[in-house]
């Protein structure tokens, strides 16, 4: 089943993240968010709502507002819809340990209505409608990297009115739900404030 490799990796008996429902025939969702998580490295968490749940790609260096500028999306498991609301910490030694921030978050649109199809064919074309990220995008499969090659995408931002050479992920790196940054977030949390704040802008 669609969430069953999110299951098998987590212990909710010690994890704070959602188990989720499982995806019903008539689920519908346009949700998009992304999650900035220290876990062993920093990475951003990109996810958008298809067919009852979250499909999702870790980007190690984060979006790029420059259309000039392919960003590395490795995709991973898909996640519940529930999981779009998360924003805390993980224990340490858990799947995924360290801090999870709800970046940004808003609804999206495909290009094309089988995305299913789309992502087969390895290029997946929508619209964002965030809070930080908007406008036209793409995921684009690429050849990847040694055993990640059928998972490596490319996030690339089209040329539209929102496209920027202004790195977004320093300009605006806290929350946009709580408004805190990743050290607010497990200090709250009872995380490792330490390794949580070497995700956030120094200075």
């Amino acid at each position: 089943m669609a969430l069953d490799k999110y299951r098998k990796k987590r212990n909710f008996r010690v994890s704070p993240e959602p188990r989720g429902k499982s995806p019903g025939g008539k689920t519908s969702s346009s949700l998009y968010v992304i999650q900035k998580h220290r876990a062993s490295q920093l990475h951003y968490d990109f996810r958008l709502a298809s067919r009852g749940t979250l499909l999702s790609w870790a980007i190690p260096k984060g979006p790029s507002l420059d259309p000039r500028v392919k960003r590395l999306a490795i995709q991973v498991e898909d996640h519940p819809l529930e999981y779009g609301g998360f924003e805390g910490v993980i224990p340490e030694g858990e799947y995924g340990g360290g801090t999870v921030m709800l970046w940004d978050k808003g609804t999206w649109t495909p290009d094309e209505p089988d995305v299913e199809d789309a992502l087969g064919r390895g290029s997946l074309k929508f619209t964002l409608h965030g809070k930080k990220l908007r406008g036209s995008w793409a995921l684009v499969r690429t050849k990847g990297y040694g055993g990640r090659r059928k998972n490596a995408w490319l996030l690339i931002k089209h040329r539209d009115e929102y496209a920027s050479k202004k790195d977004i992920t320093q300009e605006k790196p806290n929350s946009v739900v709580s408004r805190r940054s990743l050290a607010g977030i497990a200090r709250d949390g009872g995380g490792d404030v330490e390794k949580a704040a070497s995700g956030d802008p120094s200075g």
